[in-house]
């Protein structure tokens, strides 16, 4: 019997805006990420560098790939203020989180205005929230961007608890996140149903600690080929459209 859901957020709940969010090409056909620019601009206002834009691409791309090594290669989450601190110390600017706040803020706008929500979605969270608890399990390395997200979509009443990755300290698919997903429903594991778009961090992790899997493919390129490359456990289910969970979910309990 099913009596919990957990959702991932991205391309899930909401979908990312990713031609907006696509590299940006700059001097000398060089592709950097699509907050770069805006972040250079933070660094030249509040630093007063003469920094180019390349040459802040090239600073910023070194400081991502060292602390990736002790963070996001590891599951463990780096915070958007961590990552900004760390390149605010680069810089060598005087009061690190000030920069570092600054820059969170730029790269967040830009990440937020970046999110749509499908307009059926509400209605169909609404509809679950009668029968089931639900719940939040995303990635993301900024949760009061999350939040603001939930907020906007009026989804934060609909859900019993909220785990990101950044206040959790860990990355799906590491198991530590989907147990505190477990912990704030006080269901068995195989009660609860993990609904995500991500075979690796979503199937694969919930499935671990014992969680029923749903792969939701309506923004995955090609599903089948996706499905037929990976190599993890296979979904429980999988739907095209989050409309299509209602459906699902009480033949299973009915079953």
């Amino acid at each position: 019997m099913i009596r919990g859901i957990a959702f991932d957020l991205f391309d899930t709940l909401v979908d990312q805006n990713h031609e907006g969010l696509a590299p940006i090409e700059i001097e000398g056909g060089r592709r950097v990420g699509a907050t770069t620019p805006a972040l250079h601009a933070v660094v030249t206002e509040k630093v007063g560098t003469s920094i180019s834009l390349l040459e802040f691409a090239d600073l910023l791309r070194g400081v991502d790939r060292e602390l990736r090594v002790d963070t996001i290669d590891r599951g463990i989450e780096l915070s958007s203020l961590d990552r900004f601190a760390a390149l605010a110390t680069r810089l060598g600017f005087g009061d690190v989180m000030v920069l570092a706040r600054a820059l969170t803020e730029a790269h967040m706008r830009i990440l937020h205005d970046a999110v749509t929500v499908p307009s059926h979605h509400e209605a169909i969270l609404t509809a679950l929230s009668v029968d089931y608890s639900l719940a939040l399990c995303s990635n993301f390395s900024h949760a009061e961007t999350v939040r603001a997200v939930l907020r906007a979509a009026r989804f934060d009443e609909l859900l019993t608890s909220v785990v990101i990755s950044e206040e959790v300290g860990i990355r799906k698919p590491r198991g530590e996140i989907f147990e505190a997903v477990v912990a704030s429903f006080e269901f068995a594991p195989d009660e609860i149903l993990h609904v995500g778009d991500k075979l690796d961090a979503d199937v694969a992790g919930a499935a671990a600690v014992g969680m029923r899997t749903c792969w939701l493919t309506r923004r995955v390129k090609d599903p089948e080929r996706r499905l037929e490359e990976f190599d993890g456990p296979r979904p429980d289910f999988a739907l095209e459209d989050l409309g299509d969970l209602p459906v699902l979910v009480a033949r299973l309990n009915v079953s």
